[in-house]
């Protein structure tokens, strides 16, 4: 399942990743800083829904109560939710 997420809060604007079951595939972040949303889809390849959850949701950003990573992890959750 394909799913598109509006980012709150960040740099990036937009994040676009693709569940299994609920295994996350083929994340692809629209703005932010380049290193950081190249990096963050590798490690999160393949990797549970929970996974995910379980090593970045939470995370913040320069005092804004999240980041890329953490709406990523949110993005996760609301994929899953939706597919249900």
């Amino acid at each position: 399942m394909k799913y598109t997420y509006k980012t709150k809060g960040t740099c990036s604007t937009l994040i676009e990743l693709e569940l299994e079951g609920n295994v996350v595939h083929n994340v692809k972040f629209t703005g932010g800083c380049n290193g950081n949303l190249q990096a963050i889809p590798r490690l999160v390849e393949g990797l549970t829904v929970e996974e995910v959850e379980s090593k970045i949701k939470g995370i913040s950003c320069n005092g804004r109560g999240t980041s890329c990573g953490d709406q990523l992890a949110r993005a996760c959750r609301e994929a899953l939710e939706a597919s249900k």
